[in-house]
């Protein structure tokens, strides 16, 4: 697929089949991740696809309550795959400490973007994460207490073949310029 094919076809997937995402597409998506560029070559993230089906539960039932149920559908997606957050290097961190700029965040939306653009090549889907219980994953996978649980990342195969949408963004004369503001 072209990239311009690539990304016009990425979207967020809420509704997936129980099929089971296959054991070379899930490499495909750890090489992804894997040479994805980050700051100083810090490489700060640890990927962990949650498959086992008990476990798969435990961590989507981290991702909702009774009060914040939008996301259940975490519940459907045969894969989790879960982006945490190890140190820079000391020098990497001073720096970024010094210019206000948390580049491991960049470093895991870049890791994060190109594990999406991964998986819709290979005809997954997924949705990105942002509210889940840290604590709580963190308890069951197990991460360490000095790592930090970034984003998840729901994949599988999309339930329903759906016929993109097309995408709502502001137009480029509103959200770009050229030689200043």
């Amino acid at each position: 697929m072209k990239f311009d094919e690539l990304m016009l076809a990425r979207r967020s997937v809420r509704k997936y089949q129980s099929k089971v995402v296959e054991a070379e597409k899930l490499r495909a998506l750890i090489e992804a991740v894997r040479m994805a560029p980050s700051a100083s070559n810090t490489q700060p993230w640890k990927l962990i696809l949650v498959e086992d089906p008990a476990v798969k539960e435990q961590v989507a039932r981290a991702t909702f309550s009774k009060t914040f149920s939008f996301n259940q559908f975490t519940m459907e997606a045969p894969v989790i795959a879960v982006l945490a957050v190890e140190k820079h290097s000391v020098l990497t961190q001073v720096v970024g400490w010094l210019k206000e700029r948390p580049f491991y965040l960049m470093d895991i939306g870049i890791a994060a973007a190109q594990f999406c653009l991964q998986a819709t090549d290979l005809g997954l889907g997924t949705c990105m994460l942002g509210w889940f219980d840290e604590a709580e994953i963190k308890k069951i996978l197990k991460i360490p207490r000095a790592v930090r649980v970034a984003l998840l990342i729901t994949v599988g195969y999309e339930a329903e073949n759906r016929q993109p949408r097309p995408k709502v963004r502001k137009a480029a004369e509103i959200m770009s310029s050229r030689n200043g503001y």
